[in-house]
């Protein structure tokens, strides 16, 4: 019974959702002082010459949500190998539709926020939080077909993969070389084994361990490592021949159909340590939003008004011009199922950003507090407002 619960999406987009009006409470609160001392809080790991300290918020970002990218990077990896997204041309329709998503909420951004100081949050507004776009489909039962689900899942992965590219290219610290050099050894290990067919996880996640350190000292941020581990982790089922002494390199391999490659069981592994755990307790440190230290105008501020007109009317403009665009030429295809309406409910919910964009936002602002608050205020808002419209189109189907 658990066991299903925990891979239905609509209670990970409710468990989400929980966490993040439990720290917009708190943020509120007559104890709005210990939330941030809470998150401000130093805890160091080691010792001596070897200790680590920093901040909760800080292990949450940079540690926890690594995880929550090494899922991510499964995922990729799957769907485009033996998932919805292994042959071009099912990949070409959701793949125009999330190019379209991301290029028009960065456009809308940039007119908004110009030169000003919140320039460098164009990223904020690009990337769909999968787990609260499925919750709400999931909550509209059969109102929304099976391809609308597909398709949205398809898109929203490829635009994790597009945040993913902007957050390793555009949003990284000044770099220190020796590490990022350490950090590109690690990587081709990582290839090495996996093409020499390594099938066991333990030496991926070992790598992966000293792959997080490097990267992190490295100045790019260390959650890319989740996604490169992700990537590097075999796909494809092992089989052995007769006699086989049990060790670990594969001797023939077939892709993976039933989820029995290291792949498909490491992301079952994860799916509800990242769904329960690591992306509530995320919300947890990252949405509260204090609602006291917001002035009247805050809305109208570039890094609030570009992020919230970003995924509100960005994304489901640029979702379903692009799809409407690949259909005409030919390019693509419109799913078995799906209507006009159907795929304008589907777009707006594309507008639902939380938590990619709430992670963004962290990494474009870093010590502005001002423009995080409000780049956090507008993806709240945006993301509600996305939310609410697409389930009004699609209930009406």
């Amino acid at each position: 019974m658990f066991k299903r619960l925990t891979e239905w999406e609509g209670l990970a987009g409710a468990a989400l959702l929980g966490a993040a009006l439990i720290a917009l409470g708190w943020a509120n609160s007559p104890w709005r002082h210990g939330y941030e001392a809470f998150w401000h809080t130093s805890i160091g790991i080691g010792a001596g010459r070897f200790a680590i300290a920093a901040p909760i918020e800080l292990w949450v970002n940079d540690l926890l949500m690594a995880v929550f990218f090494l899922q991510v990077g499964l995922e990729i990896k799957y769907e485009l190998t033996a998932g919805r997204l292994n042959t071009p041309r099912a990949a070409a329709t959701p793949a125009i539709a999330a190019t379209g998503g991301m290029i028009a909420p960065i456009a809308i951004y940039a007119v908004i926020a110009g030169r000003s100081p919140a320039a460098h949050g164009w990223g904020i507004a690009m990337a769909t939080d999968i787990a609260f776009a499925l919750g709400v489909m999931r909550a509209l039962g059969p109102r929304v077909p099976a391809a609308a689900v597909a398709f949205l899942t398809a898109l929203a992965i490829i635009d994790d993969l597009g945040a993913i590219l902007v957050i390793g290219l555009f949003y990284a610290a000044t770099l220190a070389l020796a590490a990022l050099a350490a950090a590109l050894a690690l990587t081709l290990i990582l290839i090495v084994i996996n093409r020499a067919g390594v099938t066991r996880l333990w030496p991926y996640l070992i790598l992966g361990a000293g792959l997080w350190g490097a990267i992190t000292l490295s100045g790019v941020h260390p959650t890319i490592a989740g996604v490169i581990v992700g990537l590097c982790v075999p796909g494809r089922v092992r089989r052995k021949p007769d006699g086989d002494d049990g060790n670990f390199l594969a001797v023939e391999t077939h892709p993976d159909a039933g989820g029995d490659s290291p792949l498909r069981r490491l992301e079952h592994r994860l799916n509800p340590w990242v769904n329960f755990a690591i992306l509530p307790i995320f919300a947890l440190a990252n949405a509260g939003l204090g609602f006291h230290d917001l002035t009247g105008g805050a809305l109208l501020a570039p890094a609030a008004a570009g992020t919230a007109l970003g995924l509100l009317i960005g994304k489901p403009i640029g979702v379903f011009g692009a799809t409407a665009l690949a259909v005409w030429t030919g390019v693509g295809a419109t799913p078995d199922g799906m209507t006009r309406r159907t795929l304008c409910g589907l777009s707006l919910l594309a507008g639902i950003g939380f938590t990619m964009s709430l992670f963004i936002a962290k990494l474009a602002f870093g010590d502005r507090a001002d423009l995080v608050e409000e780049a956090k205020l507008a993806i709240l808002l945006g993301s509600t407002l996305s939310a609410t419209a697409g389930a009004i189109v699609l209930r009406r189907r």
